[in-house]
């Protein structure tokens, strides 16, 4: 019985693409999770200046409601001169109404900052928010793009896989059954091309007999180092040319 060493080859390219596409699918959750992440750090910086004007707005009723209070004791202290008596108690009286304006002097200037902080606050709000506009915008895009991604990659696994079940019957059980059990212990990869009599996998030099062997392909040969089923692979004219010009040098 001959080696199918045309469709063993076949089938490691498809198990290596297979493997590419479980991988990527695999990550796309991942990836959706990082935009999701994206949108989320975006939309928080709006949330703490939101916060920041709600406090701004909080602080300046507390400034509002304490600065009417002051107005309110004035008011009191102004209808209690015409009831006084004494010299000593209408000075004391107009010190306390004096105080309590330069209080509510005080507390005016910090409703007024409070009122130039919030324009500022607002405007960053705006801002924030554009940038989340564009964020989100992006993140979209990016999303649909994954799920085009997603469904090109879905269609290549099952075009792969249909291949791979019409390809493994055309494989000879025994020589099937080695290539799956080097491929179970060398990372999925059970099949190596010889290049300018090396092992292209683990670099190990391949006696001449062996070469000739390898060109018959007529047996399998495994690696002596790394195990791996040896196939004869005709250099490529690139490949050739740098052969020759490392022989040179």
């Amino acid at each position: 019985m001959g080696i199918e060493f045309e469709n063993l080859i076949r089938l490691q390219q498809i198990d290596d693409e297979l493997r590419e596409l479980s991988s990527f699918l695999e990550n796309l959750p991942a990836q959706e999770k990082d935009i999701d992440k994206k949108i989320k750090t975006a939309t928080r910086q709006v949330d703490k200046a939101r916060e920041k004007l709600s406090l701004n707005q909080k602080r300046r009723r507390e400034l509002e409601g304490e600065t009417q209070d002051l107005r309110e004791k004035i008011k009191k202290y102004k209808h209690q001169l015409n009831e006084v008596k004494t010299n000593l108690e209408y000075r004391s009286l107009l010190k306390e109404i004096e105080e309590t304006q330069q209080r509510i002097d005080r507390l005016e200037e910090d409703i007024i900052a409070k009122l130039l902080e919030a324009d500022e606050i607002e405007e960053e709000i705006k801002q924030v928010s554009a940038e989340v506009n564009q964020v989100k915008e992006k993140a979209e895009k990016e999303k649909q793009e994954l799920r085009q991604q997603k469904q090109i990659a879905e269609e290549k696994r099952n075009q792969l896989l249909e291949e791979k079940n019409q390809l493994t019957p055309q494989i000879p059980p025994e020589q099937l059954a080695l290539y799956h059990k080097i491929a179970a212990k060398r990372q999925g990869i059970a099949l190596s091309p010889v290049h300018d009599e090396f092992c292209s996998l683990c670099h190990m030099r391949i006696r001449p007999q062996v070469i000739n062997e390898l060109k018959a392909g007529q047996t399998i040969i495994l690696c002596e180092n790394c195990g791996r089923i040896l196939y004869w692979e005709e250099a490529t004219e690139e490949e050739a040319d740098s052969a020759k010009q490392a022989v040179k040098s």
